[in-house]
């Protein structure tokens, strides 16, 4: 799904910037959405091969600022597939 495509269905759908390839759909819930729908995996893995952060580093950061973030009622929600040890 493209920023295009989402700002046809919510125009006001926030986005992570630089993290397009990590949008996985759109979640809706009761008083919830449709907001933006990213993979935890794979932010953390752009910012592992984009920015050469180790995985502590990266997961240290998204959880600090952009997990962390709370913009308003369209912020983004973040997905966990998979568990990593």
């Amino acid at each position: 799904m493209t920023p295009e495509e989402i700002a046809e269905i919510n125009p006001e759908a926030l986005l992570c910037d630089g993290f397009d390839d990590a949008i996985i759909g759109i979640a809706e819930r009761i008083n919830l959405g449709p907001v933006v729908a990213y993979s935890v995996e794979k932010i953390i893995n752009i910012m592992m091969t984009r920015d050469e952060m180790s995985y502590e580093d990266a997961y240290e950061y998204f959880d600090y600022n952009i997990r962390g973030a709370w913009v308003g009622e369209y912020t983004p929600i973040f997905i966990t597939t998979e568990i990593w040890t």
